[in-house]
């Protein structure tokens, strides 16, 4: 069956997920917000630029998963979940999943952020495959190290390929939504490239190479260029 692959930050969520567990943490009282949240801005603007030195971000991000009871961290996260997760996801992003899921597509969320924080979001879609970066965990601790190959701009391809050989699907009529520019070289490898609510970079590409445009920001799934077809 085709796959349906969609990026998560600022695609099906209005929001980034990695900057908002960061923030919340932070109101919790769990991280020192004088000095976390100037690196969690900096991080993100440069993750915006184009110029994020990932294995630099991981360090940051995962040290707080080493820091905590797996205990804590779940039950801080269910909170998260409630309060800042559920109103970043809109109408027109849980119709844009169903709309794959009427027609019997393989739904998968492929993020950079890591899959502590994510899986639990992509239950809350009925996603049932997550390709995520992987924080390590001895037992039941995080050790504050990644596992394996970031799942950011060509890790991304990397960590899908070797899903793909994992579980015997292919490309053949696939979908990938993405807002990112960091995301191009997952587009470039699908068939139906769409982007969604794109960056300025990833929006002149779009328009470039013919790629539909949508916005899933409302109520309802809009598509900026209606004469080019998705596939959907």
């Amino acid at each position: 069956m085709p796959l349906a692959l969609f990026d998560l930050d600022n695609t099906l969520l209005r929001g980034d997920s990695d900057h908002a567990w960061c923030e919340f943490l932070i109101d919790l009282g769990v991280l020192d917000g004088e000095r976390f949240r100037a690196q969690n801005e900096r991080f993100y603007a440069e993750y915006v630029a184009g110029t994020l030195d990932i294995h630099e971000f991981l360090d940051f991000q995962l040290k707080p998963l080493a820091s905590h009871s797996l205990a804590d961290l779940r039950r801080w996260h269910a909170q998260f979940l409630e309060s800042r997760i559920q109103a970043m996801i809109t109408p027109a992003a849980r119709a844009l999943v169903e709309r794959h899921r009427s027609r019997g597509d393989e739904l998968v969320i492929i993020t950079a952020t890591n899959s502590f924080v994510t899986r639990p979001i992509a239950e809350v879609f009925g996603i049932p495959h997550l390709i995520a970066t992987e924080p390590e965990a001895i037992g039941e601790r995080y050790t504050g190290r990644v596992f394996g190959t970031p799942c950011f701009r060509e890790g991304k391809v990397t960590r899908l390929r070797q899903w793909l050989e994992n579980t015997h699907h292919s490309l053949a009529g696939s979908h990938f939504y993405s807002d990112s520019h960091n995301d191009l070289p997952l587009l470039r490898e699908v068939e139906h490239p769409v982007a969604v609510n794109p960056d300025p970079q990833l929006r002149e590409h779009a328009e470039r190479a013919g790629w539909p445009i949508l916005d899933l920001s409302g109520e309802r799934i809009q598509q900026e260029n209606p004469s080019l077809r998705t596939g959907n």
